[in-house]
């Protein structure tokens, strides 16, 4: 399907900062799951640097913006046309092994609920092949945490969301990241775009899922939040060890002023 996004990031300041220096991981790479049609990334007066992949394969691009300013916009229109692939990313250019996603983060370090989840969701499939043992894996994090908007914020762990039992995309990601890395199974954080389906099944335009290296797949999509693999409906932008690493926007600001977030993403089928 063709997939139309539209994507605003606004930074409002209370008081003029003397700028703003951002790396962004906003635009998406072409796969055998994906391919970009058309796509742009706006800011208003800023300067920005050469484009590059890092190792990952994620594609960055650095800018800055000179003050004083009162606020920063990022505005993103693409179209990218996408297909099935069960969730198995292939023809992705990368350079960082799988085996750089086996250590947690701060951010996914398991504590004994998560590693007791991970123990359990394995129970008996010691056997049993590698991809079976990822679904087992994945369907225990979304049995465990209910989906529920407003829980939790952009800071809570996994194990905080474990233990109230409900979260969102980035907690389910993040969860499943845990309990794999802790069955030492690789496992990386993945953020884009996920158009809604028409069945009612709760999900965010602007969505994460986690991969995790399976045997004789390669890095495979697990979305707990929805209970399936990523499909055509799904766009991805990039990866890291988690939430934070993943970020689509990363920066800094040259200044001390109260900030002010706002973000509108709209996601729609191009062929309608």
């Amino acid at each position: 399907m063709r997939i139309r996004i539209s994507h605003l990031t606004r930074y409002r300041f209370a008081q003029p900062v003397r700028g703003a220096v951002q790396s962004h991981n906003l635009t998406p790479v072409d796969t055998d799951g994906q391919r970009v049609v058309d796509w742009s990334v706006e800011v208003e007066g800023a300067t920005w640097g050469a484009p590059f992949r890092d190792g990952a394969g994620n594609s960055i691009r650095t800018m800055s913006v000179r003050g004083p300013i009162n606020e920063v916009a990022v505005a993103i229109l693409g179209t990218v046309e996408t297909r099935d692939t069960a969730g198995v990313l292939r023809g992705h250019r990368e350079a960082v092994p799988p085996l750089a996603y086996t250590r947690p983060t701060r951010r996914t370090q398991p504590d004994r609920a998560l590693a007791e989840l991970s123990r359990a969701a394995l129970a008996g499939l010691d056997g049993a092949p590698a991809l079976e043992r990822a679904h087992a894996l994945a369907a225990a994090v979304a049995d465990a945490i209910a989906y529920r908007p407003g829980e939790t914020s952009a800071h809570t762990t996994p194990a905080e969301a474990l233990a109230q039992g409900a979260g969102v995309c980035q907690d389910h990601a993040q969860a499943l990241i845990s309990v794999a890395q802790f069955a030492g199974i690789p496992a990386r954080y993945v953020t884009g775009y996920l158009f809604a389906s028409a069945d009612g099944t709760p999900n965010e335009a602007s969505h994460a899922w986690a991969e995790l290296h399976v045997a004789g797949l390669g890095w495979v999509g697990f979305d707990p939040a929805n209970r399936c693999c990523p499909d055509g409906h799904y766009v991805r932008l990039g990866s890291g060890r988690d939430a934070a690493e993943a970020a689509p926007i990363r920066g800094v600001v040259r200044g001390d002023a109260k900030e002010e977030l706002e973000v509108r993403v709209a996601v729609e089928d191009a062929q309608q």
